[in-house]
């Protein structure tokens, strides 16, 4: 009787037994059902109907409890004496003990109870997991976490609560404290469960959503004492609350929750508004992801409609996109439904727009690689039809024999020849698609454009010699003079001999400027490259073959680029190349390279074959020679260059200058001129350096704001004179010297050089009142900042003046007691020694 009536009510109020049960404590609950079932003799009712108390009434968490106290209340022989099976009338003993055994057979299909509190914490960190809508994967790798899931498992408890980790890079399975995560969360089912030992992989299914009550300590420990105390005394362990300071030190596996139930809402014109707008937008997406559409499909419902189902569609909606972790955990959250569908609208036609993207953006890939594919295809084909008509030869008889064409307008010397054959031989060998076949092609590519062999035609010509440097450069004449005695030992010697020459003086005299001049005079190639600051000598000498990338020196590259064994090379700056460095000394590869005896046998490193240096003219520049390492300037025949006049500097200036820097500022002639007193009083107020570089830029200043006053109709021609000169270069820099006709008692004039050139200055003497006896001996006092040599001289000079009086004027002690003070004024405008 008691069973009918146990059974009755759990069919028609389940929730009331269920719920009292739970707030009596979960053992408690089983064993009065227990009890109840001890008073029915019938034990093949309770055997066929067992499944449904276990499933309505068994939420125990003691796995100990649960099969121990089962099979002693109901295991045992029937009335024929045969033996029941725990699981049914159908199944033996020992299936039921590998169904405890075995989580995964723990998992049959069952109905999801509506009333869950006390479950096992599961955290996720990217993206939560939404009610009814997905299946997600989750492994686990804590062996606290692995043992609570199995033992859940076994008693048929397949349930847990899924939460988001508030920070996503924080990789912990299990947390010490609930303010790391959020509050809210899913309900889930494990489905499938994989035991691999170490780690755990399950497949879960959300229900409902759920709110984190309280921790719960778990009380696997203390099971094996428990499990033979009376079923009735057993205390309440899923009430069993930790407190704070507990939870902050041990891990949390167990939590309280309850439930959140949906709000209800009325179907109204705007809620079915929003909800067609999520359906057409999540078409949208799925018409351009694939992978939304199998997703969809999946979780689809087969019972109900989409545009019915609102709660249904704001999870999916949610679930579809690739928001941020926070941003889907406030959809979660939310529980008004008519927010949360405006919230997932917004989510969605975000996703849309990205989407949109991605796919413009896979096309343009997707075209750029089939255009790519079908160029490829197209030209192997073409490749394969030349090859059958024999019209193209394969990659590496192509390369072979463009090299061997190019050994035919070549005269090579034998000892490279022999290097060119061995590298051929060697390239036949090599897989074209290999990284040594292109460093050997690479290699026999510089020696086979070397001009081996080939000269320019010298000019012997004195008179177009002369005419050519004359039109180029004023003045000049020792290096034109070197010039000119350079051609005629060649005339008369019949060949062409290289030299070394080195170039130097003050900046701006034309150094770099006469080098090409005299290439143009001579008929040779020009080549120009600067050492100012190098500090390598692979620039020099080139790199090594094992290098990647490496390539010859830069005379190798001259030799290459001009195409002549004779050319004229220009190293520049010379005096600036940098010291020895764990690079090398790029001062000591010069050595080689400019001595005469070496260079025949020039041997760079990328090549590794001699080069003979020896026909050509090598002109080294520099602003001063103190700076050059004593061998290399042993080396090197050095031509100084001095600067200019005032007088020099007015010729160049009318001959070269103006007409030079007219024709680059479209100027005619007539239309700007500039007198000679005007040029004159622009070298004397602005232009006193050794060099004419600033007289050019001083002159391309005039025309230039000549230019602007002509264009924008201000004047139609221009007068350059002394009195309008200043509004052109503005106001002068030098001032006029000072100078007397009669120089006064106590001053005289003297002469220094600078780096302007030269200058005149005064030295002024005065007497000083002494404040001591008239007769102690006299002092000395000078000023002006003068250098040790100026103030040496000084003193030599008052020792002679006091000398020369006393013996030619006997009577004269005035210098003997005098004061004297010698200043010298402008001083800072000398060089002193």
């Amino acid at each position: 009787m008691a069973w009918r009536l146990l059974r009755g009510l759990l069919i028609a109020a389940p929730e009331l037994v269920v719920g009292k049960a739970e707030l009596l404590g979960q053992k408690r609950k089983f064993a009065t059902v227990c009890a109840v079932l001890r008073c029915s003799s019938n034990r093949k009712v309770w055997n066929s109907d067992f499944g449904f108390f276990r499933h309505h009434c068994c939420i125990t968490t003691d796995s100990h409890f649960w099969g121990k106290a089962y099979c002693a209340s109901f295991s045992g022989s029937g009335e024929n004496g045969s033996n029941y099976s725990t699981l049914g009338g159908e199944a033996s003993s020992q299936e039921a003990k590998s169904e405890r055994d075995d989580p995964a057979a723990a998992l049959a299909p069952v109905v999801v109870p509506n009333v869950f509190p006390v479950v096992p914490l599961l955290l996720v960190g990217r993206r939560p997991v939404f009610p009814k809508t997905t299946l997600t994967i989750m492994h686990i790798i804590n062996p606290s976490l692995i043992h609570l899931l199995r033992r859940k498992v076994k008693l048929g408890q397949p349930y847990a609560g899924v939460f988001l980790k508030k920070d996503e890079n924080n990789e912990k399975e299990v947390i010490e404290s609930l303010s790391e995560i959020y509050n809210v969360g899913t309900f889930v089912q494990i489905r499938e469960m994989q035991d691999f030992g170490d780690r755990l992989g399950m497949v879960l299914e959300g229900h409902r959503r759920i709110k984190i009550v309280r921790a719960v300590e778990d009380d696997s420990t203390k099971a094996d004492k428990e499990e033979q105390d009376s079923i009735l005394d057993q205390p309440d362990v899923a009430k069993s609350e930790t407190d704070d300071s507990k939870n902050d030190k041990k891990p949390i596996l167990l939590i309280e929750t309850e439930n959140l139930p949906e709000l209800k809402y009325e179907y109204t014109e705007e809620l079915k508004a929003m909800t067609q707008e999520i359906l057409k937008t999540v078409r949208d997406i799925a018409a351009i992801n694939p992978l939304i559409r199998e997703t969809i499909m999946q979780n689809l419902p087969t019972t109900q409609r989409v545009v019915d189902n609102p709660v249904f569609l704001s999870d999916l909606g949610c679930m579809l996109t690739s928001a941020k972790a926070e941003e889907m955990q406030n959809v979660l959250e939310e529980m008004n439904i008519k927010s949360r569908l405006m919230m997932v609208l917004g989510l969605l036609k975000k996703e849309h727009e990205i989407s949109k993207l991605q796919a413009k953006i896979g096309k343009m890939v997707e075209d750029k690689v089939k255009q790519q594919h079908k160029k490829h295809l197209l030209y192997e084909q073409l490749k394969a039809i030349k090859k059958e008509l024999g019209v193209e030869k394969e990659d590496k008889d192509a390369v072979v024999e463009k090299f061997q064409e190019r050994l035919k307008e070549l005269n090579v010397p034998a000892h490279v020849k022999e290097v060119i054959d061995e590298e051929l031989q060697k390239l036949s060998f090599l897989d074209p698609h290999s990284s040594e076949f292109n460093v050997s092609r690479n290699y026999l590519d510089w020696l086979t454009k070397m001009p081996w062999g080939r000269q320019t035609e010298e000019n012997f010509d004195l008179s177009r010699a002369k005419t050519v440097l004359d039109n180029d450069h004023y003045g000049m004449d020792d290096v034109k003079e070197r010039i000119f005695e350079f051609i005629a030992v060649s005339k008369m010697k019949g060949s062409v001999q290289g030299k070394i020459i080195c170039l130097h003086g003050p900046p701006g005299v034309g150094k770099t400027s006469i080098a090409r001049s005299i290439a143009t005079a001579l008929n040779r190639e020009y080549f120009r490259f600067s050492v100012g600051g190098m500090t390598d000598v692979a620039e020099i000498k080139g790199h090594r073959r094992t290098y990647v990338g490496s390539m010859p020196g830069k005379i190798i590259q001259c030799l290459k680029k001009v195409m002549s064994e004779n050319p004229l090379i220009l190293i520049d700056e010379i005096d600036k190349i940098g010291h020895a460095s764990y690079h090398g000394d790029p001062t000591s590869a010069l050595l080689e390279l400019l001595d005469p005896q070496q260079n025949c046998n020039f041997l760079d490193h990328y090549l590794d074959v001699a080069v003979d240096l020896s026909k050509v003219l090598f002109i080294c520049t520099a602003n001063v020679i103190n700076t050059i390492p004593e061998p290399l300037r042993d080396r090197m025949e050095m031509i100084e260059v001095s600067g200019y006049v005032a007088e020099e500097k007015l010729n160049i200036a009318k001959k070269y200058l103006i007409p030079q820097t007219m024709a680059e500022c479209g100027i005619k002639d007539g239309i700007i001129s500039i007198e000679n007193n005007s040029l004159e009083l622009l070298i004397k107020q602005y232009c006193r350096e050794s060099g004419v570089r600033n007289l050019r830029k001083q002159i391309e200043k005039i025309l230039r704001k000549g230019a602007y006053k002509l264009t924008s109709g201000q004047a139609e021609r221009l007068v350059i004179t002394t009195e309008n000169l200043h509004e052109y270069v503005g106001k002068p820099i030098f001032i006029h010297d000072r100078l007397y006709d009669y120089t006064p008692p106590g001053v005289v004039m003297g002469m220094a050089w600078t780096g302007m050139g030269g200058s005149t200055f005064f030295i002024e003497t005065s007497t000083r009142k002494s404040q001591e006896s008239a007769d102690k001996e006299g002092s000395m006092v000078i000023t002006g900042h003068l250098g040790d040599v100026m103030k040496e001289s000084v003193l030599i000079a008052h020792t002679f003046a006091k000398q020369f009086v006393g013996k030619h004027f006997p009577d004269n002690r005035f210098l003997e007691s005098a004061q004297l003070h010698i200043h010298v004024p402008q001083v800072n405008f000398l060089f002193y020694l």
